[in-house]
């Protein structure tokens, strides 16, 4: 659970940086990849605890 709210919380800060600094646009799609694993893990734990 932990992981899935720091991937998140990390991801979310990268989006950030990568839309207001230009120079960094490949932190835009870190911080994309990021979300989609936090994501991914969370829907895992959804579907674990609810199997």
């Amino acid at each position: 659970m932990t992981l899935a709210i720091v991937l998140l919380v990390v991801a979310i800060v990268l989006i950030l940086l990568g839309v207001f600094v230009e120079a960094a646009k490949f932190l835009l799609w870190i911080g994309l990849v990021i979300l989609i694993i936090a994501i991914i893990a969370w829907l895992m734990r959804v579907v674990k605890r609810n199997a």
